[in-house]
């Protein structure tokens, strides 16, 4: 296989894992010092490093068991995007999921979301006053 069609391959089992709730399965597929990037404004957005970091964030995204519908997947040598729709808590958003991926596991994901959606089922973080 070419190495879109390894990366396709891992990214899809990392959707099925998700989906299945299979934990361990998805974490497998990251590298030690994955990185990924949650914009926005909620109470879980920022950037996490490591697989320490990215599990409490995976564990706070499942508190409104959230569905990711994947539609579509495209490819350049170590990129793969994701095409999905994502719901929680009566609210949907498509979404664009980018993995960076290095000698078979993911080591960067950076989420295209509707932030103000996030903030709607998550809640917003709150600022001091200036």
């Amino acid at each position: 296989m070419s190495e879109e069609q390894d990366n396709i391959e891992l990214v899809t089992r990392g959707y099925q894992a998700f989906a299945s709730g299979d934990l361990e399965a998805v974490m497998a597929l990251f590298d030690d010092s994955i990185e990924w990037v949650q914009p926005g404004n909620s109470t879980i957005s920022g950037t996490y490093h490591g697989k320490g970091e990215l599990g409490q964030y995976l564990a706070r995204l499942g508190e409104k068991s959230p569905t990711v519908t994947m539609n579509k997947l495209l490819a350049d040598g170590d990129t793969v995007v994701a095409l999905t729709e994502v719901a929680a808590a009566g609210e949907k958003a498509r979404d664009a999921e980018v993995f960076t991926i290095r000698d078979g596991k993911t080591i960067r994901v950076v989420v295209h979301t509707d932030t103000a959606m996030m903030e709607r089922v998550y809640g917003s973080k709150q600022h001091a006053a200036h």
